[in-house]
């Protein structure tokens, strides 16, 4: 007998039609799953959409051999306990592609003839902080109606109606702003710029200094910024360089 959980993917009597366009519709919430939260376990990806693990396993088998999500080992911060660390999946290139119509080439193409034009990577650079700046006026507007504290929350959901799937959890000595997809990481790829006046903008909006720990430009499953925690009479205090993701 089958449980409820796969019991509710493939009812009996359903034609084979309606079975596999159920069949795509969860393998496709299972995907989405991954670039809203992450790189996510099979238990985690089962509790968030009401699947049995076996359920789970089967969508992302087949995602994988899609390439469209991959497996990889869970990346363990401090110190690591006993056991082999759980495997997680997160979406491939192709994954994210499938997610994102950001017109990546012609973008990439423009501003690479901006740079050729005699502008160099200073004027990227410009460019870069001219695109978030504007978008920052939102941000800006979510921070400023909250306290210190709910500061990186506030970014964090106003960063994620913009389409970057963002969080913000509790860390040592400050938190970690997560962002989970981000739209142009194909051109911030060869254009640096743009995670560097991201990056600036982070730490003007949130009134300290700021450090990028991981990008998906840069190969990772996440961008993570850690923001140290705002000390009461540094609330109005100007700034400090954001920190950089090395190459």
């Amino acid at each position: 007998m089958k449980n409820v959980g796969e019991a509710r993917e493939t009812p009996l009597g359903a034609p084979q039609e309606e079975l596999a366009t159920g069949e795509r519709s969860t393998r496709n919430r299972v995907a989405r799953s991954i670039l809203d939260h992450g790189p996510s376990t099979v238990a985690e990806l089962a509790g968030r959409l009401g699947l049995t693990q076996a359920a789970v396993r089967r969508h992302l088998d087949a995602l994988v051999a899609d390439d469209v999500v991959e497996a990889r080992e869970q990346r363990v911060y401090g110190t690591r306990t006993r056991g082999r660390p759980a495997k997680v999946f997160s979406l491939t290139d192709c994954g994210r592609d499938a997610f994102d119509q950001s017109y990546d080439k012609l973008a990439a193409d423009a501003l690479r003839w901006i740079a050729e034009q005699g502008g160099g990577p200073e004027a990227v650079a410009a460019f870069a902080r001219a695109r978030i700046a504007a978008q920052a006026n939102a941000y800006r507007k979510a921070i400023e109606a909250v306290s210190p504290d709910e500061r990186a929350e506030a970014l964090a959901k106003a960063l994620s109606v913009d389409g970057y799937a963002a969080t913000a959890r509790s860390a040592p000595v400050g938190e970690q702003l997560c962002q989970h997809h981000c739209p142009v990481a194909h051109v911030a790829e060869q254009f640096p710029q743009l995670c560097e006046a991201e990056t600036e903008i982070f730490a003007e909006l949130l009134g300290t200094h700021v450090q990028r720990l991981a990008t998906i430009a840069h190969g990772d499953g996440v961008c993570t910024t850690f923001i140290p925690k705002i000390s009461k009479t540094s609330d109005n205090a100007p700034a400090s360089t954001a920190g950089r993701n090395p190459a």
